[in-house]
Formats: structure tokens, sequence, C-alpha cells
């Protein structure tokens, strides 16, 4: 039997229908399109919530304010972020969950993490810093060590930064909407920004 490859996981993803075709609970109200960008060189993952309007029309990760944000926060170049090569870029949802009552994003797909991410990251042992975008990555990855708050999750970013065998630095969601809590924190740009820089230079070389 041949082993299966990231390739092959790759391939499955973007041709998956499940949460349409057979849906943990309500499906998908449109055609999925899953977006990722994994390769076998990538020491960096930044680990997103899932794509929303405009990266659902463009397949572009972050193509939209809240990757411009995420950027600067990062110090890194488009070029820099979209070269699959050096940075991996995972979501908990690979397709937009679609809009609420009230406009904003529904939560990420449940259907992705259970499916896919353990495939997925067999393939992937060269990852040495996974960036946590938002509170769905945070208790993905940091499991019962993520806290009850985003804040204080980003707030403990030593200890999940020093984690054995590949750290981890969580990050409040770019997005717009967290204007107020960044006005509130700034221990946020005075101590994380410049440690996560620090670790994102070191990766990319």
């Amino acid at each position: 039997m041949v082993a299966e490859t990231l390739d092959d996981v790759v391939r499955a993803i973007r041709a998956c229908r499940h949460c349409l075709e057979t849906p943990d609970g309500a499906p998908l109200p449109h055609e999925p399109n899953p977006v990722l960008r994994v390769s076998k060189t990538a020491r960096l993952c930044i680990a997103g919530q899932a794509p929303g309007t405009r990266v659902h029309a463009s397949s572009v990760p972050f193509a939209d304010p809240s990757g411009v944000r995420l950027r600067d926060w990062l110090q890194v170049s488009e070029e820099e972020f979209y070269d699959e090569s050096r940075i991996a870029i995972v979501p908990m949802g690979f397709c937009f969950p679609g809009l609420d009552a009230n406009g904003g994003d529904l939560p990420p797909r449940r259907e992705c993490t259970k499916l896919w991410h353990e495939r997925l990251f067999a393939h992937l042992p060269q990852i040495e810093l996974f960036v946590l975008v938002g509170q769905y990555a945070h208790r993905w990855r940091l499991g019962k060590d993520a806290k009850a708050r985003v804040s204080e999750t980003v707030g403990d970013w030593r200890r999940y930064g020093a984690a054995e065998p590949v750290p981890s630095i969580p990050l409040p969601h770019p997005s717009w909407r967290n204007n107020g809590w960044l006005k509130k924190n700034p221990w946020f740009e005075l101590e994380v920004l410049p440690h996560l820089r620090q670790e994102v230079r070191r990766l990319l070389g």
C-alpha cells in the first residue's frame, strides 16, 4: 500500500464536501472553497480561524484588512507572507462558514479539525513555531492550557512560547473589532510583538 503524502492530503482537503453533503449539523450554506497553504519546508505556521467573505471570493488567506494588520504584527512583506515554502497558513475551518443573523462570521466548522488536522500535521514535522490567531486556534493547539478569556491566554504568552516540543505564540484576532482590546492592553504591542517579530525573522532567515 502506498503511503499518503502531503500532496495527497491537500488534494483531499481541497476536494472535501463533508460539511455540505454529510455535515455535523446544519450544512454549509454555499459551495465549499477550502483555503490553506502548506509545504514540507515552512518552519512557521499561522493557525487562523476561518476564511471570511473576501478570502472566500479570492481563495487567498488573510487577503483583507485583518491580514494587513497581521502582516504588520509579524513585520513581514506580502511576498514573505505568501511564500508557502517559508510560512504555512492553516485555519481551524478551511471554508468560509457563512454569516450569522447580525452579519458576523459564524464560528469555524468543527468538521475540519476532526477530519483533517491530524492527517495534515503528520506531514509537517518541520514546523518550529505556531502563531495562534484568535481563540479557536488557541483552543485547538493549547487544549486545556488555553484560558477562558483571550486576554488571559495572550497574557501567558511566555509560557506557551517556551513549550516543548513546538512553542506557540497566541495572538488576539487582528480584526478591527479588537481595536478596543488593543487600546486597553498596550502590553501586547510593547511585549508580545517584539518577541513575535524576533522569532519570525529567525525562522524566515
